[in-house]
């Protein structure tokens, strides 16, 4: 990997990760629509991801991609069309037609959001999505199946659940992942030798976790960090924040809840 892209650079991940990042591969390409101000190492490229055009020249030259480029909260559907749809599809084409030979794609755990908290699942689980955003995603993993099938990529999907230097509340214990982790699933990403297609949940040694990370673990992660050491922190958050009876059974939570009409007992 001598040049790897990341997408939606100027995002929270993005920041977060860049530093981590830098110096571990000679050259990281960083692009978003939004100007950035690249550091050593670092090259910037703007682009919007709905444009072919732009992102084929984005993809030029580049081994690897971290593909963070997305509307990465619930929205209208016309800004995840162009942004998640279109941008994902244009992102896995130009990388193609442009050699690149891997895609670190961030997925979302809102991919599997309406899966009961009681339940663990692991990488083999069907989607649930629990928003038009989640919907996106699940999108973008069939495209990568696709394009590792069909044409060589190497692809590794990454389930992200909540990214920070620590977790928020008691929902964020079971699914945080630190910075140092998350760039370490990256790292297996983009240099693993047996990836083909992969999914893995994006999650650090987390003590009340949901989902049942083997297949990550199985590809070399080792997390490092471990939400239970800001338990008492995060709970005393936690009754800060408003009674939320929908959400607060499923996995994705306020995210299930954003116009929820449906039937909570049909959904096991």
């Amino acid at each position: 990997m001598k040049r790897v892209l990341i997408t939606g650079a100027a995002g929270g991940i993005g920041r977060g990760i860049r530093p981590l990042l830098r110096g571990v591969y000679p050259t990281l390409r960083l692009s978003d629509i939004v100007e950035l101000q690249p550091g050593q190492g670092e090259e910037f490229a703007r682009a919007d991801l709905a444009d072919m055009a732009a992102v084929e020249r984005l993809c030029e030259g580049v081994d690897g991609i971290v593909h963070l480029g997305a509307s990465s909260v619930e929205d209208a559907w016309e800004p995840i069309l162009q942004n998640n749809i279109i941008g994902g599809y244009n992102l896995f084409e130009a990388a193609r037609r442009q050699g690149v030979q891997r895609i670190v794609f961030a997925t979302t755990n809102h991919v599997v959001g309406f899966y009961r908290r009681q339940r663990t699942i692991d990488h083999t689980a069907m989607p649930r999505p629990d928003s038009r955003y989640g919907v996106s995603k699940a999108y973008g993993e069939a495209l990568g199946r696709f394009y590792a099938d069909k044409y060589g990529l190497r692809v590794l999907n990454i389930r992200i659940g909540n990214f920070g230097d620590k977790p928020l509340d008691r929902r964020r214990l079971s699914i945080w992942v630190s910075p140092r982790d998350l760039v370490q699933l990256i790292r297996i990403g983009l240099e693993h030798p047996e990836i083909h297609f992969e999914i893995v949940y994006g999650a650090s040694d987390n003590l009340r976790s949901w989902w049942d990370n083997a297949n990550a673990h199985r590809l070399g992660y080792r997390p490092q960090d471990q939400s239970e050491e800001f338990a008492k922190e995060a709970t005393e958050a936690d009754t800060r924040i408003p009674p939320d009876p929908i959400g607060e059974q499923f996995h994705g939570g306020p995210f299930c809840t954003m116009e929820f009409a449906g039937d909570v007992s049909r959904i096991k």
